[in-house]
């Protein structure tokens, strides 16, 4: 707006508020949550030009009956990756907006892990536009770490671009607290370029003066906090704490009682990561509302965490509470129980008046598949003698950690087996974005195969081509499959592919809406049950075991690696 049109604006606010003209759009009927004071409220809203003129009785052009429902503000999510719902950019939007979320702060590292500089530029395409404000934070660590094969390196020079590109709205995670605390200038570099902007944390376990330390160079917002000691720290030393309720990582139920204390108002909920079935089934920030309050949290303190703090937290000043010149970015709910979302509307239009842009073009990120040499020997995992005793991944239902086992394995042919009966299945990751033919090889326990393999180019951070199985040939059979379709989900046993979910964009999403991706998931996990899982999302864990930022053991394409040393580890130990 020029000056003058900005006056004129502020004018007719006045008007509207004080009733001398009729707003464009009034919600007639409801009541209101005040998020600063707790106080519920019947009275109208009045909005003029997207924006909330005033709280009251008025009348508009426009009237939307609201009568018996709450008006909250639109839900802010505060961290999500939407590569983990698998839909495009748009696609999300119009997903979350049906459950009340106007606004979401994403990070695009997965696919910059795999298109660089391009993937970020989708996303940001992406982006513009729609049902949902879609604020795309500059990735900070690609790749993220030295003990993996990514498809992009974004040094401090292509990150410092970034944060001048329109609509770049802070740095995303800095994961590599190591680098950080040992004064690497690449990490430092990034975060002197971002230290006028919101910076995202990322620091497991950090505590005492290490986490000071971390603190001290800009970051302020954790969301890998899993326990109260924990949460409590990090809160006490400055930081935002990001209660992550995910599809894979569930924190809530430990971290509840933080939304009952002193430090409430410094505390957000958000996703994370969210698969599609569980998105169209279970919902999204609503259902989070509904996990918080069924734990005991008075439901004001959570639907602050939902909207107030996050525009806080991320300056965000123009939203986040029902309020006269605030926009007018609103969830209208039954209760705040169930947190049933009758209708959500961004800059006062319901979203579902609101058009999708157009979806960009995704020539820039699909071709990532570039495998070489692969063979059934690739899986093969050489031993003398007639036992081998190996390293374990340890899967923990519901984290993203995993723990450090060990165990005795047959060796027959020379070769080491993966052992069904006690849960015990091979692991290979494959390099897939340079074709170095270059595979990192290991064991895994609690993904319940009983037969066949799993395979997924969804493989946080870098995204190489992770196979899980317990027959060398059903897991070239899976990894084959995924190479033909440009990357994606399989699932195959020694006699073919039982499920295939392709994912073009960059291997990590899905061209198609949110109920045709879900239906493809569906699929999946029946397979992937069909071969022996019992775990709620098996891919999704899978997913997680490439993940080299996040204690203990992990597989890369490069090997073994025990993240609390923060290297390579042999697989296989002396008897």
């Amino acid at each position: 707006m020029n000056s003058a049109s900005t006056v004129g604006a502020l004018q007719r606010r006045i008007n509207v508020a004080l009733g001398s003209q009729p707003a464009d759009i009034v919600l007639r009927g409801g009541r209101i949550l005040n998020v600063f004071t707790g106080d519920l409220t019947a009275a109208d809203v009045a909005i003029c030009d997207g924006i909330i003129a005033s709280i009251g009785s008025y009348r508009g052009a426009r009237e939307i009956d609201v009568a018996g429902a709450i008006v909250l503000p639109g839900f802010i999510d505060g961290h999500i990756h939407v590569e983990s719902t698998m839909l495009s950019p748009g696609q999300f939007a119009r997903a979350i907006s049906s459950r009340g979320a106007t606004t979401a702060i994403c990070d695009p590292h997965e696919i910059a892990n795999v298109a660089g500089l391009d993937g970020v530029r989708y996303m940001l395409d992406g982006s513009r536009g729609g049902p949902v404000d879609l604020r795309i934070m500059a990735p900070s660590c690609v790749p993220a770490t030295h003990l993996e094969t990514a498809g992009a390196s974004l040094g401090p020079d292509a990150v410092k671009a970034m944060l001048r590109w329109p609509g770049i709205h802070g740095l995303a995670e800095m994961m590599n607290f190591p680098g950080v605390l040992a004064g690497a200038s690449d990490a430092l570099r990034k975060l002197a370029a971002a230290a006028s902007l919101p910076i995202d944390g990322h620091c497991p376990g950090l505590s005492g003066a290490e986490l000071q330390a971390y603190i001290a160079t800009g970051p302020r917002t954790e969301h890998e906090a899993t326990s109260l000691d924990e949460a409590r720290e990090k809160l006490a030393a400055g930081m935002w704490l990001l209660i992550r309720e995910g599809s894979t990582a569930r924190n809530l139920a430990d971290l509840a009682p933080l939304l009952t204390g002193e430090g409430a108002r410094r505390c957000l909920l958000v996703s994370d990561d969210r698969n599609p079935v569980d998105l169209l089934e279970s919902g999204h920030l609503d259902e989070t509302l509904r996990r918080a309050v069924g734990a005991g949290v008075p439901p004001l303190r959570a639907v602050q965490a939902a909207t107030l703090n996050a525009a806080d937290c991320f300056r965000l000043h123009d939203r986040g509470a029902v309020a006269p010149g605030l926009r007018a970015d609103l969830a209208v709910v039954e209760d705040l129980r169930d947190f049933e979302v009758r209708m959500t509307l961004r800059g006062g239009i319901p979203v579902d008046e609101i058009p999708d842009p157009p979806e960009p073009g995704i020539a820039s990120v699909r071709g990532s598949m570039n495998v070489a040499g692969l063979s059934v020997e690739s899986f093969s995992v050489p031993s003398a003698g007639e036992q081998a005793r190996a390293r374990v991944i340890e899967v923990v239902p519901g984290q993203v950690l995993t723990g450090a086992g060990e165990a005795l394995l047959q060796v027959r042919g020379g070769l080491v087996q993966p052992d069904p009966e006690r849960d015990i299945a091979k692991l290979a990751v494959i390099e897939r974005h340079r074709g170095s033919g270059r595979t990192g090889l290991g064991f895994v326990r609690g993904l319940g195969l009983t037969r066949g393999a799993l395979a997924s180019t969804v493989a946080h951070d870098s995204h190489n081509l992770v196979v899980a199985g317990v027959s060398d040939e059903a897991m070239l059979r899976a990894a084959r499959a995924l190479i033909e379709v440009g990357g994606g989900q399989c699932a195959a046993d020694d006699d073919g592919v039982l499920a295939l979910l392709p994912l073009p964009i960059g291997g990590l999403m899905s061209d198609h809406a949110l109920g045709k991706v879900a239906e493809g998931v569906r699929a999946m996990q029946m397979a992937a049950r069909q071969l022996g899982s019992a775990l709620e999302d098996p891919l999704m864990a899978l997913s997680f075991l490439a993940l080299p930022v996040i204690p203990r053991l992990k597989l890369t394409d490069r090997g073994l690696v025990d993240v609390a040393s923060f290297d390579y580890v042999p697989l296989l130990l002396p008897l």
